[in-house]
């Protein structure tokens, strides 16, 4: 499942200003949380691109794809370019592409360390390894970008293989939104876990992208 904002000013059109727009290659499952910062910081000079969220079940294509996507950035014409992406599981390759383009990134292991914070996150620790992380987009997606593909609609007795390990379901809600909630409720349930609620909104997203 993959967002794709396609607003006009921000469907990638080259045009005779993309040297002053910044092209921000981001994962399809924080496009929407991106548009919605920019909105708030009042950046009318972004131009997002989201590359499949599905690739978070295949980190090792993360780093490729967003290098094919500078590369197309770079023959549109833009010359300002930000990596809407932490590490997300590719082991540092994902670093490797930024240098080599000379690009920077979203500070972070994942999403989850930057929406509750990178230090915050860092701080607690062993607390969080037993913890499954539900944010805003995985409540909208859940059965499509979770339980489908791990075939828990089919097999739903691999359940505890998968998430026996887990102590809590943690719903990392981005917005005050009564039916995300209530989604990010009954995903915990189905995945047998113990659901809890942390209001992060945009956590360190907003600090990365306000220098834009």
């Amino acid at each position: 499942m993959t967002e794709r904002p396609t607003t006009a000013s921000q469907t990638g059109t080259p045009d005779n200003h993309t040297g002053k727009k910044v092209r921000v290659i981001a994962c399809g499952m924080i496009g929407r949380e991106v548009l919605a910062v920019n909105k708030q910081l009042g950046h009318d000079h972004v131009d997002l691109k989201c590359i499949d969220a599905n690739f978070h079940h295949y980190p090792d294509r993360i780093a490729p794809a967003v290098d094919r996507a500078i590369r197309k950035a770079r023959e549109e014409g833009f010359e300002h370019i930000f990596i809407g992406y932490a590490d997300c599981g590719t082991g540092g390759e994902l670093d490797k592409v930024c240098a080599a383009h000379g690009v920077e990134r979203i500070e972070g292991p994942h999403c989850f360390s930057f929406y509750i914070g990178n230090q915050a996150f860092e701080a607690a620790g062993d607390d969080m390894m037993t913890t499954f992380f539900i944010t805003d987009f995985l409540a909208r997606h859940f059965e499509a970008f979770l339980i489908r593909p791990l075939g828990l609609d089919r097999f739903p007795e691999l359940r505890d293989t998968y998430f026996g390990h887990y102590e809590r379901a943690l719903y990392l809600a981005q917005t005050d939104d009564p039916e995300l909630e209530e989604k990010a409720r009954a995903a915990a349930e189905r995945l047998g876990l113990p659901y809890e609620r942390r209001f992060t909104g945009y956590g360190d997203l907003e600090q990365a992208l306000a220098p834009l």
